[in-house]
This record gives structure tokens, C-alpha cells and sequence, in this order.
């Protein structure tokens, strides 16, 4: 045009000029207050992957890389936010950058804005190629972070167009001003997301008082396989009576409330959940199984805690150091997902010999147990009962409450009675009938009045330190819990990133997931002191619960966390959940580790999962993590004799291939090798590490910066500690934690 500027028209054609056809509009000129980063370079540093192509490996950054106002001349380059959904004005000021190839042809790869009638900016990606630019959309996130094109309202003349282009493949982006926020967001006026249109409650909001204390009971039933069920495996395999396991349980309840609270306070500030996590599980189990403690007899449960106790506390001290030298932000640049998904995975994958194994001795209660969960979890999930999806949310707890009641059943009519073996307490005597014996194994896992627990439990017990005794410290323990430590804080990685998109904010800084790490080193130490048989880190399950419950708010899982202290007081509960039969609680953590293996493996939708250099690193990771203990695991030809089958696996350690004359070095060693996580995780982040890839391909975890989380008022108000504590840990800054 003679005047230098073009007019453009909405819904119009992107292949044609309209110079006579429409309103003039003067070239954009973007904010000079505002300079933000670049969009392009800050795509590919979080690694974020658009929904919109169906082409596997299509970065978002391309789609987004630039954003033009007319067809064919210049126009500004305006740069949108993928996360927040609003504008992003140029970084170099009025720079206007060409939207043609030089041609006079435009790129179809290129997005175009055109002004639609009623003055909206609207952009149509041209995935074909047609040209066509008339759509009016904008950008949400759903609950996993994920890019959704949410369509608006156009006008009438625009609508048979609009439709056409979506046929052929076009994605239409509503372009909002800073500022400007959708109203469908649900934004809390400060320029952040607290509250995306999938949750119902969202971080920093408070839902009253009724419905905290319900949104809390529910986050935490929702998780109460993973957070109740460790020492169902635990304290037998250590010697303990049913009082011992159901003083464990009221101590992991406490311990679990207290450290919840600290990390949402002092921590990543996430609705994250603290507790005795599956990663400490198999090196318990390892240290329990040793050559040495097979022929104790004699106050062999305490023996055993307190060597645990020890290994654990000098773990959790190491993975304080990890985090408040700033050591674990440079170990950041080496973990991504290609590393936190087969190292998860294999978390839930190490217990298949335990699983279905010990819920097979009662196939009559476990596979209805089994079936029924997968029924409620997957095929009622959508059913909707008062307005709540309870069989989604509650498939844990419903189904263990309906097949106990069942059990109770069965035991009370005579299924588990035999001739001379009609009595519960037969199974835990040592005097046994050759008729009995064969029997006395399936009557104590099916049996619900087996257990002693509710009548020897106290009404009411606080948890204190040192319970069990003074901790014992060993160097070869102590090596296994420092290796577990870091294999607990990739997995913790792995679930701030995740939970940061869940709740529609960036992800934290290395700072703050230094922070993060650092505190849960501290939880440790406390469930060190106290007794709990394993360590405390972030539980991965609770992206499900968050995705099920839809509730993210942090006073619901500090309220939740004051509900289990509360309940950990109260020595009868735990003693309710230890008679818990052994054949019903290894039927839920059959789903339990199935569920942490899927979690770990959906890391993969950040990476590119179609790339065949990430299929081969994630596969031979796998394969090689069950592989390469399985075969350190056949030496033991002492340990096949006096152990379960199901323990069996664990007890290389004392006999496994590496025999090089220091014992607690081979011990170290042996039990390191016989762990399928510590493998898959050395094994990927070799790989990973190694093999040549791009960062849109590996998905590279990319953490804040600093200077943004100081220039958004609401993500320094989401990341950063309270006020009435920062002043007392100022001295954190120095280390950038």
C-alpha cells in the first residue's frame, strides 16, 4: 500500500491482500515497560511439547516461534506464553521482523494474526498450509500441563470458515495482552493461575472450613496404600508381633503429618505429600535379609530397626549436603525425564516377585480385591454420585472396606477352619501338627482374626525419638542408604515438575527444588530418629491423587497432614490397620506398584517419546535393571533354604558375585547390584548423558530463573518461604537456595 501500512481483514484469506476491503490499522508497536525472555529460547529450554501436532517430535517452539499482524509485508513479532496464555512484546523493542521467506510467499509453517471484526487479535496455525487465518481461540492448560485449544465465541460469517479450517487441520490461538486474562481461567487478579479450569480448588485458595476438613481426609485416604502398607511387609520379614507393626504404622502416620507440614512451609511450597516412600523398600528389605540377622532370635526386630535407623540418618545427611551446597543444582543438568521414568518405573516393577505371590495364598479375597479396584479406578471412574466421583477418588479404601467385610465372612463361616487347626492363634504357635503345618500359612494370610493387634494395642501413645533404641551405624549400610538417597531425590525431580504443571505454575528454580531435596534430607534424619524403618521423600503417587481429587490447595494438605498427627495419638488405629490381612494388603500394592511404574513412565510425554534413541535408552534401562539383579540374586544357595521365596531376592547381598576380601565393601556392593532401581538409574543416566540428542528430544527439565520468580509477584508468593520465617533463613541465599 502507498501509505506503508496494511489492512487486514478477519476471516479473510491469508493468500490475498485486502487494500480495499476493511479498516487501516497502524503498525503494532509492542510495551517498552515489559521485556520478557524470548519465547523461542525459553520453548526449548522447558522442553514443552505442544498437543496441537499430530506429528511425532513437532516442537511447541516452532509452532510459537513467530507471529505476524498482515499477509505479506512486515509485522511485529509478538511472542506468546504457552503456559500463561497471554502476549509476550518483542525483547528488542520495535524491532519488526519479516513474516515472508523473501519470496513475497508466506511460510505455511508460520502462524498469522488478522483482526477480526469486533477487534480481537486472532491466530490460525497453518499446519496445511492453506493459508486461511480467521480463528479465535485461546491457550489453557489442563490438569497435566498440557496445551488445549478452548474455542471462543466469532462472529456468524466467520463460523463456516472457522470449521473448514479445523477439518483441515488448523489450531486457532486467542492472543490476549498482558494483563488480559481469559474468564475461564479462574486467575487470582495478580497476573498468575492459581486456579485452572480443571481444579477445584486451587494453591493459595482456602474452600472454608467444612470443606477443608473433608478435601483433607480425602487427598489422604485417596493415598493410604502407599502410606499405611509398608509395614504390613516390613515388620514380619523383621521379626515383629502385630503390636510392633502397628506401633510402625502410628509412627509413619506422625512422622508423615510433621514432615508434610515442614515441606509445605520450608520446602518447594508444592500440595506435595511426604512419607515413607517405596524407594526405601528393597534396600530395607536387602539389609534385613543379610547373613547376619537370619539366626537372631532374640529382640531380632529391634536389632534390625536400629541398623536401619543408623543407615538411614547418614543417607539423609548426604542428601542434606545434595541440597544446601547447591550441588543438586548443578545435578539438575543431568537429570531429565529419559532418567526420572525408567528409574520411577522401576521402583514399582522390583516388587513383581513379592506382588501376586503373596496375594495368590488367598486367591478367593485377593483377585475379587484386584478386579474390583481396576473396576472402580477405570470403568466407574466417571460415575458421579452427589457430585463426586467417589469411585475414582476412593477406589483404594472402598475396595479394601467391601472385600474385608467379605473375609470377615469367610473366616467366621468356617472357610479357613481345618481339623485341629481351627484356632487363629495356631498360625504364630510353634507347636504344629504334620496335618496342620500345610495349613497354618494360608490361615495366617487369609484369616481376619489373626491378628492381636487391636488387644494389645494402647488407646492412646505419642511416637517419640529413639523408641526402638540407640542406632546402630555400619559403612555397608550406610554406602546403600547414600546411593538410595539420590535415587530418592531423582524421583523427587521428577515429581516437582510435574506437580508445578498440575497446578498451573512454572516450575521452580534450582534453588527451590535445592531447597526442596535439602528439606526432605532433614525429614529423613527425623524418621531416622524415630524409627520408621525407611525414609521420608516426596510420595509419587500424589500426582494421581491431585489429578483425581482435583483439589491442589496447600491448607488442604496441611490440614490433612494435622489430621494424621491427630490420628497417630490414637495407638488403636494403627493397630486397626495392622490387622489388615496379609493377603488383602499385598492385593492393593499390587495396584500401588503398577500405578508408580505408569507414573514413572508418563514422565516420557515431556521427552519425545517416538525418538528411537529414547526408546532404546528407556528400554535397555528396564530390561537391564530386572536383568542384572536377577542374576546377581542366584547367589544364594545358603539363604533358599530358611527364607520365603518371596524373600529370597533380596538375600544376595551376603552372597552375591563380588568377592574382592573386604566384606563390607562386597556386602555394599553385592546389595547394590541386587537392586533393580539403583541399576535402571545408573544405566539410564550413563545413556542419557551420552548418547547425542537435542533438548526437545531428551525433554530436558528447564527450572525457572530466579530473576523470574523475583519479577511475577504471584510465582514469588507460590515458591518463596513465608515472611515470618524467611528473615531466619537468609543465610540460604548466599548458597541460592
Amino acid at each position: 500500500m502507498e501509505n506503508g501500512s496494511e489492512a487486514v481483514k478477519g476471516g479473510g484469506n491469508g493468500n490475498k491482500r485486502n487494500g480495499s476491503v476493511g479498516a487501516e490499522v497502524d503498525p503494532f508497536v509492542p510495551r517498552s515497560e515489559h521485556n520478557p525472555r524470548e519465547l523461542r529460547s525459553w520453548a526449548k529450554r522447558t522442553g514443552f511439547v505442544s498437543d496441537y501436532s499430530g506429528e511425532a517430535g513437532t516442537s511447541s517452539s516452532e509452532k510459537f516461534e513467530s507471529l505476524g499482524r498482515n499477509r505479506e509485508g512486515s509485522s511485529p513479532k509478538i511472542e506468546v506464553d504457552p503456559l500463561m496464555s497471554r502476549t509476550r512484546p518483542n525483547k528488542r523493542g520495535n524491532e519488526i521482523q519479516p513474516a515472508t521467506n523473501g519470496g513475497g510467499v508466506r511460510n505455511v509453517s508460520e502462524p498469522a494474526m488478522a483482526l477480526a471484526p469486533d477487534g480481537d487479535r486472532t491466530v490460525g496455525f497453518r499446519g496445511n498450509g492453506n493459508g486461511n487465518g480467521n480463528g479465535i481461540g485461546m491457550v489453557n492448560r489442563d490438569g497435566n500441563g498440557h496445551g488445549v485449544s478452548a474455542v471462543t465465541p466469532v462472529p456468524e460469517e466467520n463460523k463456516e470458515v472457522e470449521e473448514e479450517n479445523v477439518a483441515q487441520g488448523d489450531v486457532k490461538v486467542n492472543v490476549y495482552l498482558e494483563g488480559e486474562q481469559p474468564g475461564a481461567a479462574g486467575g487470582d487478579g495478580n497476573g498468575g493461575w492459581q486456579a485452572p479450569s480443571g481444579l477445584k480448588c486451587g494453591l493459595k485458595e482456602n474452600p472454608g472450613f467444612v470443606l477443608l476438613i473433608y478435601y483433607g481426609l480425602q487427598h489422604y485416604l485417596s493415598l493410604a496404600g502407599s502410606l499405611v502398607l509398608i509395614p504390613l511387609v516390613m515388620v514380619p520379614a523383621m521379626g515383629g508381633t502385630d503390636k510392633d507393626t502397628a506401633t510402625v504404622i502410628s509412627t509413619m502416620l506422625f512422622l508423615s503429618g510433621i514432615t508434610t507440614i515442614l515441606h509445605s512451609y520450608f520446602g518447594t511450597r508444592l500440595p506435595l505429600v511426604q512419607g515413607s516412600s517405596f524407594v526405601y523398600l528393597a534396600p530395607a528389605l536387602v539389609i534385613m535379609n543379610s547373613q547376619e540377622f537370619r539366626n537372631l532370635t532374640e529382640h531380632k526386630f529391634r536389632h534390625i530397626m536400629r541398623e536401619l535407623q543408623g543407615a538411614i540418618i547418614v543417607g539423609s545427611i548426604f542428601q542434606c549436603i545434595l541440597g544446601f551446597s547447591g550441588l543438586m543444582s548443578i545435578l539438575l543438568r543431568l537429570i531429565n525425564p529419559i532418567v526420572v521414568a525408567p528409574t520411577v518405573a522401576a521402583v514399582g516393577l522390583a516388587f513383581f516377585s513379592y506382588g501376586f505371590p503373596q496375594a495368590g495364598t488367598c486367591m478367593e479375597i485377593s483377585v475379587p480385591l484386584i478386579a474390583l479396584v481396576l473396576i472402580f479406578t477405570l470403568y466407574l471412574r466417571g460415575i458421579s454420585v452427589f457430585g463426586r466421583h467417589l469411585f475414582r477418588i476412593y477406589a483404594v479404601p472402598l475396595s479394601v472396606i467391601i472385600i474385608w467385610i467379605y473375609a470377615s465372612f469367610l473366616t467366621a463361616g468356617g472357610a479357613y477352619n481345618y481339623k485341629g487347626c481351627d484356632n487363629p492363634n495356631i498360625p504364630s504357635s510353634n507347636i504344629l501338627t504334620d496335618a496342620c503345618r500345610k495349613h497354618a500359612y494360608t490361615m495366617k494370610h487369609c484369616r481376619t482374626d489373626v491378628s492381636n493387634a487391636l488387644s494389645t494395642a494402647a488407646f492412646f501413645r505419642i511416637p517419640y525419638p529413639l523408641q526402638w533404641g540407640i542406632p546402630i551405624f555400619h559403612f555397608r549400610t550406610s554406602i546403600i542408604m547414600v546411593i538410595v538417597s539420590l535415587i530418592a531425590s531423582v524421583d523427587s525431580v521428577g515429581t516437582y515438575h510435574t506437580a508445578s504443571l498440575q497446578v498451573n505454575l512454572r516450575p521452580p528454580t534450582p534453588g527451590v527444588v535445592s531447597r526442596g531435596i535439602a528439606l526432605e534430607g532433614f525429614c529423613s534424619i527425623l524418621a531416622g530418629l524415630w524409627g520408621s524403618g525407611t525414609g521420608s521423600t516426596t510420595l509419587t503417587e500424589n500426582m494421581y491423587t491431585i489429578d483425581a481429587t482435583k483439589v491442589a490447595s496447600r491448607r488442604v494438605v496441611e490440614l490433612g497432614a494435622a489430621f494424621l498427627i491427630l490420628f497417630s495419638f490414637i495407638g488403636k488405629v494403627g493397630a486397626l490397620l495392622a490387622s489388615i490381612p496379609l493377603a488383602l494388603a499385598a492385593s492393593v500394592l499390587c495396584f500401588t506398584w503398577a500405578l508408580t511404574a505408569a507414573l514413572g513412565l508418563s514422565t516420557l510425554q515431556y521427552a519425545q517419546s517416538a525418538s528411537f534413541r529414547n526408546l532404546t535408552i528407556v528400554g535397555a534401562s528396564l530390561f537391564l535393571g530386572m536383568s542384572i539383579p536377577a542374576y546377581v540374586q542366584q547367589y544364594q544357595p545358603e539363604s533358599s533354604l530358611i527364607l520365603p521365596s518371596y524373600l529370597v531376592p533380596y538375600a544376595a547381598a551376603s552372597s552375591g558375585p563380588l568377592h574382592s576380601g573386604m566384606k563390607q565393601l562386597d556386602f555394599a556392593i553385592n546389595a547394590l547390584l541386587s537392586m533393580n532401581v539403583v541399576v535402571t538409574l545408573l544405566v539410564a543416566f550413563i545413556l542419557d548423558n551420552t548418547v547425542p540428542g537435542g533438548q526437545q528430544e531428551r525433554g530436558v527439565y528447564v527450572w525457572s530463573r530466579a530473576e523470574d520468580i523475583a519479577a511475577d509477584p504471584s510465582l514469588s508468593s507460590e515458591y518463596s518461604l513465608p515472611k515470618r520465617v524467611a528473615w531466619c533463613c537468609c543465610w540460604l541465599k548466599c548458597l541460592g537456595v
